[in-house]
Parts: C-alpha cells; structure tokens; sequence
C-alpha cells in the first residue's frame, strides 16, 4: 500500500508510540492533543518486555533505562506484617527469558522521550489544544474536526483519545459505565524523604489485605517512590486521576498498614495526593469503520490491576502500522489490525479482572491460599512478556470485504 496520511487523535502514550512506529516506517502522521502544554502528570508506568520490545525499535530503549528503574522482582505481602508470601523475579531473568529488559518509569518522563522522538522524525508532527470533537469520512479521505471550528483531512484516523474518546464515541456510541466500587489514591514522594530503615527494595511491591490493596515501586532512577493504592468506598466520585484529595483521608484509609507504607504516606506532600473513582467499561466488539480505527483505552479501557494499560496500547501501535505495511488497502488494514488485537486485550482485561478479584480478598486466609494456588512469573511469562508486537504472526480475517466494512458502518461520520 502506497505510504498514507495519518490523523492521530490522542498525544498520550499509544498515540506517539503510534506516531513514531509510522513515522519510521514513511508514513506521514499528525498527532492532535487538546491539552495546551504537555505537562507532568500521572504517575508510574510499568513496561515489561512486550513493551520494551517497541522502545527498542524507535530508539528509545537506552533512554528509557536511563530515566526509569529496572526492577529486581515482583513481591506480594500481607498489608499489615509486609510478609512476602509470593514473588517471582525480574531483572536479568526478564532480560534473559525475553530479550528485553522490565523498566518503570514515571509517565511524563516516557511522554517527553516520545514526544522528543515524534519531533526529531517530524518537526511538526504534535499538535496542541487541538480537542477533537468527532471526524466524517469519504470514499478517499477522512477529515477531522476540532472544538475550535478547524479541520484536518487525513487517509486515516487513529482516535487515541482515551476512555472518554470522540472518536471512540462515534464509532462505537460510547462505553457504558460501571462503578467499580474502589476508589484509587496516588502520591510521588522523594526517596530520600523515607526513612532509611523502612525504605522499599528496588522491587515492585504489592501488599494486600482488608479488600484493599497498594502497590509500590521506584521511578525516575530510583529519587522518587510510586505508591498507588486502592480502596473500597460505596459512593462514587470524580472519574479524573488529577482530582486532589485529602492527606488525611489518605492515612486514614491506610491506618493499620506496614510500617513502610505509614513511612511513605507520612513523607507525601500533604496537598498532592491525588483521588478517582474507577469505572469499568466492556470493550467494544468492533472499533472500526472504513478509515477510522482505535487504539489503547479508546478501544478497550483497561482498570489498573495488571498494569498494562500502556502496554496493550503500544502493542496496538506496532500492530496497526504493520497491519498498514501489509494490506492492500486502508479498509483491509483496519480490519486486520482489530482482528489480531481483539483476543490478546480481551485476554489481558480478563487478566485483570483476575487479580481485582485476589486483590479485594478480607482475610489472611484467603489471601494465603490464592497465592499458594498461584505461579505469577509463569503466567506473565508465559503470555504476557512474551509477546512481540514486531514479530507476531499477523493473521488475515477469515472473512474480508471492503463492501462489507462499508455496509457495516454506513453513515458513520456524515
């Protein structure tokens, strides 16, 4: 297929994973976030191997190793005596097993290096406060548009946009919301405000118990603790991980907790502790129309319980651009790119409704025996890391027809 003009809806972590993949491979793309500045928000990313793999490939893998933390392990612990009761390791095993290594990273360090990236294959290529109201397509082209009354015409449309996507919106009329029940806390302190002796190994560290949970681990080369923790709380509230909240409320839905979790609670900024509501959403059955498709959390939302939003997103980014390398034509490419996402992030949000359930476990006792039941690293290990955006077989649909997508999605867009 001769090389197309990309629209990118979306500036976050799967859209310039996306932009980059394209750019490399000649694609001329244009990236269209509504945010006036890209700036540092959010918090901890993980990225295993499935998604170092794609760092790797646009060139970003050393820099990432320089800004993130490889961790040594993962370890599960009881909430109050911090006793591991289950582990598997990371590290050099990661590497080995899969060629690439197990980085975490602070989210706005990996944007910038994204970005950095986009603009280094195209000067121009990101757009700011530019917030996409929905798209309209053609038998050639498909145009986008803009809250501020603009335009922009492209051979394709990637809506990256997130749960809350205009794209998404219009191609699939929205995802219906459910409250979780679990209301998420999130704070960054500087390491070197913990006390020595109750500071964290250079491990990610998830301690449970009570029907809550809290996971733990260091970014920014090791000068800056994660902590996000999650709790049952029957009211739902803002759906908005910049929403800010309490320092008290936060201690006190962790009273009783390990001694480490107290020491970085009490070393938090008392006015930067952040609070959201998480709402489930099914995945849709098809994400695409004739020029338009879907990648990351505007596709399939993935809740937060195994960590791999960022990932399956830059998965989705590799398997779209090949998908566009080896089609014939735009509607093909479509098609293929969502038949060979659809049973792998249907797979990781089953995953994750996995470990919600072992998360909310009560008593020591349940906990104790899910984990004895359990073999974490041979289950990621075994479909999760190992995957290879790059070098998996794509598969052609079985059943394939432009005339067919059409039909399927007529009038979307006018």
């Amino acid at each position: 297929m001769k090389r197309k003009k990309i629209l990118i809806a979306g500036a976050g972590i799967g859209g310039l994973t996306a932009a980059a993949c394209l750019l490399k491979e000649g694609f001329d793309v244009d990236v269209f976030e509504q945010a006036r500045v890209l700036k540092e928000v959010g918090a901890g990313v993980q990225l295993p191997a499935n998604a170092m793999h794609i760092m790797r490939h646009v060139g970003l893998e050393e820099a990432v190793m320089r800004a993130g933390v490889r961790a040594k392990g993962y370890e599960f612990r009881l909430h109050d005596t911090g006793e591991v009761i289950h582990q598997f390791p990371l590290f050099d095993e990661h590497l080995q097993r899969h060629g690439a290594p197990f980085v975490q990273i602070h989210r706005a360090d990996l944007q910038a290096l994204l970005v950095a990236k986009v603009r280094e294959l195209k000067r121009d290529a990101v757009h700011l406060n530019k917030k996409a109201t929905g798209f309209a397509e053609q038998a050639d082209s498909v145009e986008l548009r803009f809250a501020d009354g603009s335009t922009a015409r492209g051979d394709v449309l990637l809506g990256a946009d997130g749960v809350k996507s205009a794209v998404s919106k219009q191609i699939i009329g929205g995802f219906r919301t459910e409250y979780t029940g679990i209301t998420a806390w999130r704070i960054l302190v500087p390491s070197e405000d913990i006390p020595a002796e109750l500071r964290l190994d250079q491990v990610t560290s998830i301690f449970i118990g009570g029907g809550t949970h809290a996971i733990c681990y260091y970014v920014r080369g090791g000068s800056l603790m994660n902590f996000c923790g999650e709790v049952q709380v029957p009211e739902a509230s803002e759906e908005a991980w910049t929403r800010k909240s309490s320092w008290s409320a936060l201690k006190k839905d962790f009273e009783g907790w390990h001694p480490s979790i107290q020491a970085i609670i009490d070393s938090a900024s008392k006015d930067q502790c952040y609070r959201w509501s998480l709402f489930s959403r099914q995945p849709a059955r098809n994400w695409s129309t004739h020029r338009a498709t879907l990648l990351g959390d505007a596709a399939h939302p993935a809740l937060p319980f195994l960590a791999q939003g960022a990932g399956m997103a830059m998965e989705d980014a590799v398997i779209f651009t090949r998908s566009l390398l080896k089609a014939a034509d735009v509607s093909e490419a479509l098609h293929m790119y969502q038949y060979n996402r659809m049973t792998r992030t249907a797979h990781a949000t089953e995953r994750t409704e996995a470990n919600r359930a072992t998360f909310e476990l009560r008593t020591e006792g349940e906990i104790r025996g899910a984990y004895a039941a359990a073999n974490e690293g041979k289950d990621r290990n075994g479909w999760l890391y190992s995957y290879n955006a790059l070098t998996v077989p794509l598969e052609k649909p079985p059943i394939f027809s432009t005339e067919d997508m059409l039909a399927r999605h007529q009038g979307v867009g006018s």
